[in-house]
């Protein structure tokens, strides 16, 4: 496999909101098959996807579709600067501390940076939730039924990946994150084998 090729044609599978904000890389000396770190705060600018081609190149197309709509899927949700609750809190716990800075007032400071650190540990943990890889699952189906696949053969073929994975990765089992998506996953293709079956 051309790993210059693969990543042409992953590049124009992609979304464009996918395309603005990633970057396809071979991976260097790496288990992962595809690996993308998760984003910082701090951090601006594309994030990374790298992918292990020598591993890659082992699964069907539509499964390295699938893997990587998700991967993409995931990383364009972590959204660290957009309005709701705890960002909000985020925000004004900052002025806060910034105000009593000012003010010299040392327990202004402790209690804005106390509200603070609540909300920043709320925001990390919301987007490391099990909940979030399983929205990423299905906006990837969501993304694949666009590019002409139907919803049992996008979710058929990202259970499959999931699995083949964990194989080619010398991995014996499924981490508890993936055994949950894919019971999502399969509850997505029977519900829509009960949906047609009607």
């Amino acid at each position: 496999m051309n790993p210059d090729l693969e990543i042409q044609r992953l590049r124009e599978l992609l979304p464009a909101s996918g395309r603005m904000r990633t970057v396809i890389r071979p991976a260097r000396q790496t288990r992962r098959m595809i690996d993308a770190p998760f984003p910082k705060p701090w951090q601006w600018g594309d994030r990374t996807i790298s992918i292990n081609f020598n591993q890659w190149a082992q699964l069907p197309e539509p499964e390295r579709d699938l893997l990587v709509l998700r991967t993409v899927s995931w990383l364009v949700g972590i959204q660290w600067f957009k309005p709701d609750l705890y960002q909000s809190l985020a925000a004004a716990a900052t002025g806060g501390i910034l105000f009593e800075l000012i003010q010299q007032d040392a327990v202004g400071i402790l209690v804005s940076g106390g509200l603070g650190a609540i909300a920043l540990r709320q925001i990390w943990q919301q987007y490391r939730s099990p909940e979030r890889e399983v929205d990423a699952d299905t906006a990837a189906i969501q993304i694949a039924q666009r590019r002409g696949y139907d919803l049992d053969t996008a979710a058929g073929s990202l259970l499959s990946a999931i699995k083949t994975v964990a194989q080619l990765e010398g991995r014996s089992s499924l981490s508890y994150v993936e055994l949950l998506r894919c019971q999502n996953l399969k509850a997505q293709r029977n519900l829509q084998s009960a949906t047609t079956s009607r």
